[in-house]
């Protein structure tokens, strides 16, 4: 027979799990990780409307896409153009980058995995005799490790040709140049980091779930258990 089993701490662990793995993705797939130069072409000419010179604008450059001023088509108003400048994996643009999307890639499908599996531990505490929350937590642990590997040699691929377009000729590895470092890259520091704490608060959800008052709910017939 399936008891449901809700706690405070089984809950916030699986918010978290679903929160970390979105957010690692959204951040994956962003252009948003080196803020370029600005063009002082885009800058300098004037709008379709004559409403004097655009605003300044700061192309982006992700792991596989990018973000630049779209040259515009007469009585149409410009807007920013976004897509993924790399049509196959071996066209990205560095190989310290493609190493970088393989780790992320990897490290996001397990999050993905755990934050699926999490929503049923109301239901599924054991797998095989073992405990969910513990082998999620695993999985999560090197989910982190993939995604610290990513973090550690995406820097390394500022030097190629295509962030120095972007960040100017001073860029090279480990070394932005004219660049600034977007909300996608420290959004996926922050990810990682969460990764370890869910890593390590899965240990409180499984003792949550598991616990003396749990175990005397079940022994009283209970197939819906809530505890704070």
């Amino acid at each position: 027979m399936c008891h449901v089993i809700v706690t405070c701490r089984s809950m916030l662990w699986t918010l978290l799990s679903i929160v970390v793995a979105f957010a690692e993705l959204i951040a994956f797939m962003s252009a948003d990780w080196l803020i370029g130069k600005v063009n002082p072409r885009n800058n300098a000419e004037p709008d379709d409307h004559n409403r004097g010179p655009l605003e300044h604008y700061h192309p982006t450059l992700g792991i596989y896409a990018r973000c630049i001023r779209n040259p515009g088509v007469q009585h149409f108003q410009r807007e920013t153009l976004c897509g993924p400048y790399a049509e196959s994996f071996s066209e990205i643009a560095s190989g310290f980058w493609q190493a970088t999307a393989i780790f992320l890639a990897t490290g996001i499908f397990i999050l993905c995995t755990v934050a699926l599996v999490s929503v049923f531990t109301m239901c599924v505490q054991s797998i095989m005799k073992k405990s969910i929350f513990n082998v999620c937590g695993l999985l999560q642990g090197i989910a982190g490790l993939f995604l610290i590997l990513g973090l550690i040699l995406y820097p390394a691929g500022w030097g190629c040709q295509k962030a120095v377009t972007y960040c100017g000729p001073y860029a090279s590895a480990y070394k932005p140049g004219d660049c600034s470092l977007g909300w996608a890259f420290y959004t996926a520091i922050g990810g990682t980091v969460l990764t370890f704490i869910c890593a390590v608060f899965s240990a409180q959800a499984e003792i949550a779930t598991s616990s003396d008052k749990v175990q005397e709910e079940i022994e009283e017939g209970k197939n819906l258990i809530c505890l704070l």
